[in-house]
């Protein structure tokens, strides 16, 4: 049995978001839970951390009549694709401009026995 959670348009860049993503794919939820929330120094880890427990809620919910403990889940696929991006400008010398860009991923978390 497995379940999916997801998020779109996180405001953080795919790349810090894999450097969190890789050290949890492959665990098992509750440590990779205690991982987020007390060691990793990174704002995306609380976002993570969320989604990670989103995805707990619809096992659970999906097996009403079972109960599923944390400690037994892992996780099975972890993925961080890229978004949409925002285009700001920033004016520079001589009336010229230049371009921000505000990059966005997508992170889908898939949780099994």
């Amino acid at each position: 049995m497995e379940s999916t959670a997801k998020i779109k348009n996180l405001r953080s860049t795919s790349r810090k978001t894999r450097l969190v993503t890789d050290v949890i794919r492959g665990m098992n939820v509750g440590e990779a839970l205690s991982l987020l929330e007390f060691s990793i120094n990174k704002k995306v880890a609380t976002d993570i951390a969320k989604l990670l427990k989103s995805a707990v809620a619809n096992m659970q919910s999906k097996n009403s009549e079972a109960a599923i403990e944390v400690d037994e889940l892992r996780i099975k696929e972890i993925r961080v694709d890229e978004g949409p991006v925002m285009k700001r400008f920033r004016a520079r010398a001589q009336g010229r401009a230049s371009q921000i860009l505000k990059r966005m991923c997508h992170v889908t978390v898939t949780v099994a026995n």
